[in-house]
């Protein structure tokens, strides 16, 4: 598990109740639910937390409602993007204002991992900095300077702040989110390699796994990429039929699991990365037709720094799905993803000629939204 720093963890009370003292079954934990992006988490101060790693996640797991199918009994949603978590806390970075941990939790099963970064949970890191005072605000827009521990890199977020207050409201419509809401522009640096240490961790811009070729590119998110055809898909299959498709969920596992050890990753079977992306041409306006696992089953849209690797995988030559790019306009960034809800529009730019290839720019727009903010009970 990725460890956070001492500082972070001063004065925290007890987890349990020890002698003398009421623990968090007692007394809650502060907490700040919010939708980042199509995604929705609980979001903390470090400080609020234990300090022990397995006392925190026995702690969070309770709070969600994990392991239960339902999580009936605590805040999660029953899926994968709402049991999410972020772990926030002032940074010693001089160039950064605060950290952030991204912890996926399971649902029906008790797991908590730190392999992954979340770029829509990231969303709303931001605005949860300034809301609790880490960060002040600016007049009108705030930009914060937000290292991702899980992978040690860095993105900024901007965002509207009007009058000193962060401002959720705004005409920034997002698909797999209803009505909607105020931009928070994220911008990243240094994600190359996030999970494997390169760009592309296997080495090769192409391999072959069970005769399928695939690349496997880590720009933020470690992504195995594959074109849908090479699967027998069209690539434009629903959510629900996916799902549905046991025989094509026990290759996208086999795939993903040889994939990992390629990329260094070692045993990759109980972990959420890498991510699989099925790629086809365009049919709804955009410029790439995504299906994407996390990590097995059919993601309803497309996670953000999954979209960023994905693009930036196919902008290399010679690489799976490098082929749909010769219809874009020369010189293009700005990429509009489809995928099953929708859109994402993401930026890349990339140096190719260089060696090993290179990453010169990428980011994304992203929106988020304060659901509530008080003390929540862990389960018993």
């Amino acid at each position: 598990m990725v460890r956070d720093p001492g500082h972070a963890y001063e004065d925290r009370p007890a987890s349990t109740g020890e002698a003398g003292t009421m623990g968090y079954d007692d007394t809650g934990v502060r907490c700040t639910m919010l939708r980042g992006g199509t995604s929705r988490g609980l979001y903390f101060e470090a400080r609020d937390l234990p300090a022990d790693d397995a006392e925190r996640d026995d702690l969070l797991l309770r709070l969600m409602g994990t392991p239960d199918p339902r999580q009936i009994d605590g805040l999660g949603g029953a899926t994968s993007l709402t049991s999410k978590v972020a772990v926030v806390w002032p940074s010693e970075h001089p160039e950064v204002d605060v950290d952030y941990l991204f912890l996926q939790l399971g649902v029906d099963q008790p797991t908590v991992s730190d392999r992954q970064n979340c770029g829509n949970i990231l969303a709303g890191v931001g605005p949860f900095a300034v809301e609790r005072g880490l960060v002040p605000a600016g007049p009108e827009e705030t930009a914060v300077a937000i290292r991702m521990v899980n992978s040690d890199s860095i993105a900024v977020a901007t965002f509207p702040t009007p009058g000193g207050r962060v401002e959720y409201r705004g005409q920034i419509e997002i698909a797999g989110v209803p009505g909607t809401a105020a931009p928070v522009v994220l911008d990243f640096a240094d994600t190359e390699g996030s999970a494997t240490g390169g760009l592309l961790p296997t080495g090769r811009v192409r391999d072959s796994i069970d005769g399928v070729d695939v690349t496997c590119v880590d720009n933020g998110m470690p992504v195995v990429l594959a074109m849908a055809e090479s699967l027998g898909l069209t690539g434009y299959e629903s959510h629900e039929e996916l799902a549905a498709d046991a025989q094509l969920l026990a290759r996208i596992d086999a795939l993903r699991t040889k994939a990992g050890d390629l990329m260094g990753m070692g045993d990759v079977r109980s972990s959420s990365v890498p991510k699989t992306a099925l790629l086809a041409a365009p049919r709804d306006g955009g410029q790439v037709c995504t299906r994407s696992f996390i990590p097995v089953q059919p993601h309803s849209s497309v996670g953000v720094l999954a979209a960023v690797s994905i693009v930036t995988g196919m902008l290399l030559p010679g690489s799976v799905g490098h082929e749909l790019t010769r219809d874009w306009p020369e010189g293009t960034t700005r990429v509009d993803v489809e995928h099953p809800t929708g859109h994402l529009l993401v930026d890349v730019a990339v140096d190719p000629v260089a060696d090993p290839p290179r990453v010169l720019r990428s980011g994304v727009v992203r929106t988020a939204r304060k659901l509530f903010d008080g003390l929540a009970f862990p389960r018993a």
